[in-house]
Parts: C-alpha cells; structure tokens; sequence
C-alpha cells in the first residue's frame, strides 16, 4: 500500500525501481510511417518524457487484423519492432522505463483499413452511437456491422497478442500492457452489452472473460506475470460499449487476473476534466484496489493536488497522466515545482508532425 507516500517517492513495479509514481498513460498519436512504423520523431517523442516514473507507449496493433486507425503503430512486423527498438533504446540513453501497449481494435475499424475484410467481433452487432464512423484512407466512413468470429479463430487472436509480446521483447520494451479497455476486442468480449455468444466465449461473466484472461496468461507465459499490465476502463460507454453489472463483472475478471500473477492493473475512473466525473456510488477503483493484490494504477482527470492525494491514501500505487504528459514533456520537473503546464494544441492530437508533438517547450532543459 502507499499510504504516506506521494507521486514523487519510489516505487518498484515488476522489478524495476521506478523514481517517481508519476506514469505517461498510452497516448494514441497517428504519427507512424510506412505501415504503422515508429519514425524519427517518435524516438524523440518519448525521449523526452523519459523522467516519467514510467511510460506506457500508445496503443500497438498485433496484427494486421487489429488496425483502426491511420497512421497508428503496429509492432507484428520486423520493420515495426526495428522502429520500435531506436524508441526503447533513446528512452533507456536517458534512464527511462517504457512498456508498450498491445491493441486489437476488434469492431472498431472499417474495411479500408483491412484489405477489404470485415472487422471482427465476439456478435455481429452494429455501433450505433455519435462515434460510429472511421477515418479511412478514402475518408469519413461508417462503422459496419463487423463479422461475428468463429470460435475455432479464437485461439488465432491469443496468438496474435502472444507473438506480439515476443515481439516486444526483442523491441527493447521493459515489459508490456493489454489494452482491455475502450470498447475494443478484449473489452467487447468482455462485456454483455457486445457480447451475445452462446458458446464458451459468451453468457455469463466466467465465459465472458475467458479470452481477455487466455490472452493475459499467454502474455505472461512471454514476460512473466510482473512485466505484464492490463487496462480497463469499467465506464466507457462510447462505440456502443455497456454492461449489465459492471461491478460483478470487473470484480471477477480482477479476480482472476490477481490470480494469474499479473503485475499491475491500470483502470481509468475519471475524477473529472473531459470526462464528466463517475458518480461516488458507480466508483469501482476502492472495491477493485481491495481484490487486487498488486499494483494498482488509476487514470481519470488527476492532477498533481488530487494524485498525491490518492497515492497518500492508498487508492493507487501510481497514477496515469495522459493529456498533461502530451503537452509537458517534463511533467514531473513541472509537478516537482509546482511550474504552470503548457497548454494542449487539440488540433494536433491525431494528426501533423513535430508541431504538437515534439516541440512543447520544456521548463527543464537536459
């Protein structure tokens, strides 16, 4: 437990003596070239946000199968893991730590983006809210009704996330995250609202979870439970996303991941910001820290005030900071001094080169 520390104490995570508590979140940036290859400016990129006590890479497709977004890294091909290890090797030149995170986007995608094949899903079901669209190399195009995997292609899917971790590890990655979270495959297996199977993979909360959790213990069997997170995010409701019981559900999938030896569980549950804040009663992060007996990371809207509160209380062993790191590429130096932030350039979140990605002024020259 944390009790009596802060963001700036140590902290150990998977053997590795982190310097601070404070962590760069998976940020997708739409900067890849050639084929969701990392280029130049994204070995700068991380760079410099290496004093992070820990970053986590964006979002990285396993598979060709997993893309849903242009421009986005992928780390199944070897020019991909050759892009990746001159990011891993500028992050550790200047005594950084980094995890990648891996990423099958399941329904989200459209064709375009497939070669032509339909995305696929644990059901056949449509999004069908504001965000049902896909930005495709032909433009804006609607989210399709994806293709309902068969369950003899299961076992396919644990094989892509499981090549992909031993991928990452001759990328020079110090350990890796399963994106279970945002409406993507491992989510959308997960949760009723996206799950209508009848089989083995489908029903209740047991069947529900059994790909998310046969695609963690593959992971393990690469890293090692302790070099191997998850993220989950119990309240994302946007592409469709819901659940019946979000409380039994995440309970038990915590549960099991507890038991398989993962080594910290990353759970987004907004205390505000963009987000709108998740009601006292809906919160999950103090039933879920209590299940799970590792460490425990929470990313929502923090700030400096509000995460070395959590992290003195002991709800979160480290805290996740996604959009201050974006525009902060020395966040802890800026926290450390309690220096004003940079403001985001939201118009270059997605899109563009080095403006809005690595020419954020830092108030701590190295």
């Amino acid at each position: 437990m944390s009790t009596g520390s802060d963001l700036f104490s140590p902290y150990e995570v998977g053997g590795l003596t982190v310097p601070n508590r404070i962590v760069m979140a998976p940020l997708t940036r739409s900067r890849a070239v050639n084929g969701g290859i990392p280029g130049p400016l994204t070995v700068t990129y991380y760079a410099q946000r290496a004093s992070a006590g820990l970053i986590i890479s964006e979002a990285s497709q396993v598979s060709p199968q997993g893309v849903g977004r242009m421009y986005t890294p992928g780390v199944y091909s070897a020019a991909q893991i050759s892009g990746w290890k001159k990011v891993t090797d500028s992050v550790h030149r200047v005594g950084g730590r980094i995890f990648i995170q891996l990423w099958h986007v399941g329904r989200v995608s459209h064709p375009d983006l497939l070669d032509g094949a339909l995305p696929i899903a644990p059901s056949a079901l449509p999004i069908e809210d504001y965000e049902a669209y896909i930005h495709t190399p032909g433009g804006k195009k609607p989210i399709l009704v994806p293709r309902a995997l068969d369950v003899d292609e299961i076992p396919d899917i644990v094989g892509q996330f499981q090549g992909a971790a031993e991928n990452a590890r001759s990328a020079g990655f110090d350990g890796v995250e399963i994106h279970g979270a945002n409406g993507y495959l491992l989510d959308q297996f997960l949760r009723s609202g996206s799950n209508k199977r009848t089989d083995r993979y489908g029903g209740n909360v047991e069947n529900r979870a059994r790909l998310p959790l046969e695609v963690a213990q593959a992971v393990i069997g690469v890293w090692g439970g302790d070099r191997v997170g998850y993220r989950i995010s119990p309240h994302f409701t946007r592409y469709s996303m819901s659940d019946a019981n979000p409380r039994e559900t995440y309970s038990y999938l915590t549960k099991e991941l507890n038991r398989a030896g993962l080594g910290y569980l990353h759970m987004i549950e907004s205390l505000g910001g963009r987000e709108a804040p998740v009601p006292s009663e809906e919160q999950l992060g103090p039933t879920l820290r209590r299940i799970f007996r590792r460490t425990f990371m929470l990313n929502g809207g923090y700030d400096l005030r509000s995460g070395n509160d959590a992290i003195a209380r002991g709800e979160a062993d480290l805290i996740a900071f996604g959009i201050p790191f974006l525009a902060n590429p020395d966040l802890p130096a800026r926290f450390r001094q309690n220096a004003p932030l940079n403001k985001p350039d939201v118009d270059t979140f997605y899109v563009g080169g080095a403006k809005g990605y690595t020419d954020y002024p830092a108030l701590v020259y190295r």
